[in-house]
């Protein structure tokens, strides 16, 4: 497929749309800069974190399908930067002759949770026990057939823990009901609550021929349901580690994804792995791949939905480790620090570029390698813990505390 839709020139720049502004885009935008290929983006508000670098940055309403056609317009096919543009108006710029990758069918399958979760286990991958439910008598008939504590999740727009509620007792019913809505506002489904010993996850990158390459399985630690912190490799024996790349590939293939997707995974006590939630995008538990890895996931997304060969997914050093630097007030969303945090031998800081920090929001993250996950941890602990954002006078506590 010819990239570039210009009739004068076969060596123009592919060009890349990018619905969405965040650190996803800007991250993606990077990477699609090595390659030569233009970026342009579409968000609400300006300037965004993507502006800073893509070629062009439209501001517009991503859900909106005469927006997306603007953008459209000026590259030879789209890519997301998140899972909530809506299916429907994705499938309004296919039916206008424009690609989009994922599709508007994959992005169906995944928007939905309950959706999702019954694809997967219409293709055989373990899921945890679930029950649609409609009402609070739904809600309390899923708590004696999947029993308590359960997770109580919104099928759409979830994401950090939001849209989740955890019933521990017959007593939170009602109030876990009235957290997320109920039927007047989100619909709802319902979740055995997984005793899991760790969280994995790995990034699947596929083909448009659906071959697929798959990054180390890592582990995430979340703190306040925010990923905090990636340790790579997961400290997990070798038939874990398979199992799980093998599962997180056969569900990317049970969606029909191109591009780089995050797959996020219990491991539980009997060693038995289940699928969490997929990501129809970059995920922040690759983020590590840009210093870790030959082709870092954003990369590898780039030539995927390109149809371009796929990097190498080999870490370069025995062990890396990802920390996310959170706003630890309200503030400009430059950090304090940054001298310290270069200091430290070896780490890696990225800064996303918001104009405002706002407590617990995510402004950057600090990447270190090492010749163990001890090691590299210690290295990028200390540079995480330099960086301030949000405190204007320097000062603020340790954000990265022993987990």
């Amino acid at each position: 497929m010819d990239v570039n839709n210009d009739n004068d020139s076969s060596s123009a720049a592919p060009r890349l749309g990018i619905i969405g502004g965040g650190q996803l885009a800007r991250m993606t935008a990077l990477a699609a800069a090595n390659l030569g290929v233009e970026v342009r983006t579409i968000e609400r508000a300006a300037p965004s974190p993507a502006s800073y670098v893509a070629a062009e940055s439209l501001q517009g309403d991503w859900n909106a399908a005469e927006d997306l056609l603007r953008l459209a317009a000026k590259v030879d096919l789209l890519t997301l930067e998140n899972e909530f543009v809506d299916a429907d108006q994705l499938a309004k710029v296919e039916a206008a002759g424009h690609v989009v990758y994922p599709t508007s069918a994959t992005m169906r399958l995944v928007q939905d949770k309950l959706a999702q979760k019954r694809t997967l286990e219409g293709a055989g991958l373990p899921i945890p026990a679930m029950r649609q439910v409609d009402s609070l008598e739904d809600l309390k008939a899923a708590g004696e057939t999947l029993g308590l504590p359960l997770v109580l999740k919104a099928r759409r727009n979830g994401y950090d823990g939001k849209g989740n509620f955890t019933v521990r007792s017959e007593a939170d019913f009602e109030a876990g009901w009235k957290a997320l809505d109920g039927p007047d506002g989100r619909e709802l489904y319902a979740e055995a609550f997984c005793p899991f010993v760790k969280e994995l996850a790995t990034i699947v990158t596929r083909s448009r021929s659906g071959e697929s390459a798959h990054y180390p399985v890592v582990e995430t630690v979340q703190k306040d349901h925010i990923c905090h912190i990636v340790r790579a490799p997961a400290d997990v024996d070798v038939g874990v580690a398979e199992r799980a790349a093998d599962i997180a590939a056969r569900a990317i293939d049970a969606i029909d994804g191109v591009g780089s997707f995050g797959v996020e995974m219990f491991l539980l006590e009997d060693g038995s792995i289940v699928v969490n939630e997929l990501a129809p995008r970059v995920h922040n538990s690759g983020h590590y791949t840009i210093e870790a890895c030959e082709c870092s996931q954003f990369e590898n997304h780039v030539r995927a939905v390109l149809d371009l060969p796929r990097g190498s997914t080999r870490m370069v050093a025995p062990a890396a480790v990802m920390i996310n630097n959170l706003g630890d007030g309200h503030g400009p969303g430059y950090p304090g620090g940054m001298a310290e945090a270069l200091k430290i031998a070896g780490a890696h800081v990225h800064t996303y570029g918001k104009a405002k920090s706002v407590p617990g929001r995510k402004m950057g993250h600090v990447t270190a390698l090492g010749d163990d996950v001890a090691e590299a941890e210690a290295k990028a602990r200390k540079a995480a813990d330099a960086l301030i954002y949000g405190s204007p006078d320097g000062s603020g506590a340790s954000k990265v505390q022993s987990v």
